[in-house]
């Protein structure tokens, strides 16, 4: 073949619609294209790895003085064709006495060219030999190409395209906050485009936030829902959304077919699948939220053996179906709620969906019971992590646990398992209803599985203040005790009557049954029990004999030190440094409760936290700092306001608060009082913990590392975008191009991880005090 003339413009389609966001992935997907021959970028159908590719393949044209050329396999369906395609894409004629191979090695083994495969996923085998072929054959050729999972070669790099950007939920952003959203930017976009003079408001940006949240941030889907603006309303729209592959079918003619609805782009995958992925696929679906890799193996393996379930889930994660988290050293895995519910689907046509909703609920119960078993011990801080990721499969299990009698007694043993958690938490109020509801369920449970619920709700309600809820599950749990001979159950009631006794100012009573409930106690193997007693006996001495009180508090604080616990010592030391204060000795109380809010900051137990820093505030005012001192109260109230009242755990807190806060009143004024109260109750967690053991609060990492990752040209680009200039505008004062301009903002969205120039000119002006370039 003779060679042909070099071809510089390429076949690279013009954009017929806007391009939205997707800064950081084009960033990245550049980078890597500077440094590997091979970029993939892969992700589910749907996400947008077609629009980037053409987006990263034009901005990078300018390196390829040989052309950018496409070469879309979507439609193909057989591996032999593959070649074929790519010839005919480069316009090049197949020779009778060379294989195409070789024509194509021929065409572009002089030239420095970038080929731009999409749609790789169905033909992976063939396109991946091909690659490695052109390769290394070929030593000025790159290759960008879109697939649900790697082509798995040799230098391979990949890009992961992850849904849009989403607002949080029940974050209740404005209308000009919500612009920094791809996801709302661009339904807003297509939006104005189907329904002329469409823009976001005040009255429906509620809605179209839903939307995307509903639709996983995936912009084949918003596309498909904003185009349904032509003959319904935004909220009709999000009404319709519960079926959603039957709303959104009217997509681009022009698109390949299993792009043109939802469902199709679903079912592809889905068809792209091996039997064992799309069967563990709709298993999968039984899970709310994410999951770890043992509930897998626990819930959904099937006949699959442990190994076997791994590699399933790995080629799952490869073909884009399931997405990979790391937190905190934890490996957790989701499905979008788009593929959770066709997951679903596909389950529910089987005859196993009950049963796997069963053991869905055995896995999460048995996972409870596990964690309470290990609640005093150096583990505590990974099992309340873990819980707080389980929530949602959590909640899914105690629901299905509604469904009957006989599956709410393992609600009701779930309930009582869980009632650590939710006490450190400050979930007072959910696990109330919880338990409520469980306990209403007619014939659920033995005596002494609702014992021990009651007994969760009435440690809860008192903790929220709910005295007569308190004791009508008390009375009901000494009804059914009378039939009952298991002494725990006796000594949980007994404890809970002290409770009782205690926050109706009954103390003597109150010390009588936290004795006897300690001492039954103490002849059981279970060190949550023991601590909870010497807790309560601790509580009601504290006035009247602070001997004993500060004998309960010493074991409780030598129990949880020697098993490496911080919730109950973080308690302990919360009481001990309000003896403290009593006793005037202002320098321990504030030892004691540092050490206290630094372990309850450690394990997030809010209750805890806000009642170290609400005595903090009375030992400020004693030293002469009201100031400080309504700051801390401040804090404290929020908290308290937020997770439950640490009133009803001390019985005297209220008294001395009331008396503090006026020495304070009348020490700074009560507007200066209120001002600070204010102040206070403004202030996270994390300020106030910091601003008391004097720690630099964390910030967010990309923000820290930026300050320096900029450099100084950068910095100069980005103060002039914080003045309004335009790229043209700065090229001009910084005497450069406006390519160069452009690619200087580029790098600073990508640096700083942001999607919008605003968000720029907001960083500038925040941290320009810090700037030392």
């Amino acid at each position: 073949m003779q060679p042909a003339a070099k071809i510089k413009v390429g076949n690279l389609p013009h954009e017929l619609t806007s391009f939205v966001g997707r800064r950081r992935e084009i960033a990245e997907a550049r980078g890597l294209l500077a440094t590997s021959r091979l970029v993939t970028l892969t992700g589910i159908g749907g996400v947008g790895k077609t629009r980037l590719a053409l987006r990263v393949a034009l901005d990078s044209s300018r390196a390829f003085e040989d052309g950018v050329w496409l070469v879309e396999l979507g439609e193909l369906e057989e591996d032999a064709l593959v070649v074929g395609a790519v010839v005919a894409a480069l316009k090049l004629r197949e020779q009778q006495s060379e294989a195409p191979e070789v024509v194509l090695r021929e065409f572009l083994e002089p030239r420095c060219a970038l080929l731009v495969l999409d749609n790789c996923e169905h033909l992976v085998d063939a396109v991946a030999g091909l690659t490695e072929f052109l390769l290394r054959s070929c030593p000025e050729l790159r290759i960008l190409a879109t697939s649900r999972e790697p082509l798995g070669i040799p230098g391979e790099a990949t890009v992961r395209v992850p849904p849009l950007t989403l607002p949080h939920s029940g974050h209740p952003a404005s209308v000009k906050a919500l612009a920094q959203y791809e996801s709302v930017a661009l339904f807003a976009e297509r939006a104005a485009a189907a329904v002329p003079g469409f823009h976001l408001t005040e009255d429906n940006r509620v809605a179209v936030v839903q939307i995307c949240q509903q639709l996983d941030g995936l912009p084949l889907a918003i596309e498909l829902a904003a185009v349904r603006l032509r003959v319904m309303s935004v909220e009709q729209i999000l009404q319709r959304l519960t079926d959603r592959y039957q709303l959104l079918t009217t997509g681009c003619r022009g698109a390949p077919a299993r792009q043109q609805t939802l469902l199709w782009c679903i079912d592809w995958s889905h068809e792209l699948c091996t039997p064992q992925e799309r069967e563990l696929w709709g298993r999968l679906a039984v899970f709310a939220g994410g999951f770890e890799l043992d509930a897998v193996e626990k819930i959904c393996s099937g006949s699959l053996r442990p190994a076997e379930v791994v590699d399933v889930v790995a080629s799952l994660i490869d073909k884009s179906i399931l997405i990979r988290e790391e937190a905190r050293g934890a490996v957790r895995y989701r499905l979008l709620e788009t593929l959770r519910e066709y997951g679903r689907e596909k389950l529910q046509e089987t005859s196993e969906f009950a049963s796997l909703l069963r053991r869905h609920r055995n896995f999460y119960e048995q996972l409870a019971v596990q964690a309470r078993s290990e609640w005093v011990s150096a583990r505590q801080v990974r099992w309340i992590q873990r819980l707080d990721a389980e929530q949602p499969n959590l909640r899914a299990a105690l629901h299905f646990c509604l469904t009957s009698p006989k599956e709410a007694a393992a609600g009701l043993r779930m309930a009582a398992a869980l009632y650590p958690f939710w006490r450190s938490r400050g979930l007072l109020r959910e696990g109330r209803r919880w338990v409520d509801q469980l306990l209403a369920v007619r014939g659920a449970g033995s005596a002494e599985e609702r014992i021990r619920a009651l007994y969760v709700a009435v440690m809860l309600s008192e903790l929220n203040s709910e005295v007569e809820a308190s004791s009508a599950a008390i009375e009901e749990a000494h009804a059914l005790a009378q039939g009952v001979a298991d002494p725990i159950s006796h000594a949980l009631i007994a404890h809970a009557e002290g409770g009782r006794a205690m926050f109706g100012g009954h103390l003597d009573a109150a010390r009588a049954n936290y004795e006897a409930a300690l001492a039954v106690f103490r002849t059981d193997d279970n060190l949550l029990h023991l601590i909870w007693g010497l807790l309560g006996l601790a509580l009601a001495t504290g006035s009247t004999d602070p001997d004993r009180s500060a004998q309960c508090q010493s074991e409780i604080l030598a129990l949880t030190e020697a098993h490496g616990e911080s919730v109950y010592r973080s308690w302990s030391l919360w009481a001990a440094g309000m003896s403290a204060w009593q006793h005037r000795d202002f320098e321990g109380a504030e030892g004691l409760l540092k050490q206290g809010l630094q372990l309850a900051g450690m394990v997030d137990d809010r209750i805890s936290a806000a009642g170290c820093l609400e005595v903090l505030g009375w030992i400020a005012v004693g030293r002469g700092d009201s100031h400080h001192a309504a700051e801390l109260m401040g804090a404290a109230h929020a908290l308290a306001h937020a997770v439950g009242n640490p009133n009803t755990v001390y019985p005297n807190q209220r008294i001395h608060h009331l008396d503090c806060a006026e020495q304070a009143r009348r020490d700074i004024g009560d507007r200066a009082f209120e001002a600070a109260f204010h102040q206070g109750m403004n202030t996270c967690l994390e300020e106030a913990a910091a601003a008391v053991l004097g720690t630099k609060q964390r910030t967010n990492p990309n923000t820290d590392q930026s300050q320096t990752a900029l450099t100084r040209r950068e910095w100069q680009v980005a103060e002039l975008v914080a003045d309004g200039l335009t790229n043209k505008a700065i090229a001009a004062t910084l005497v450069i191009s406006q390519r160069t301009a452009q690619g200087h903002v580029e790098h600073i969205l990508a640096k700083l991880g942001f999607t919008s120039r605003t968000q720029i000119a907001a960083w500038v002006v925040e941290h320009a005090q810090d700037r030392h370039v």
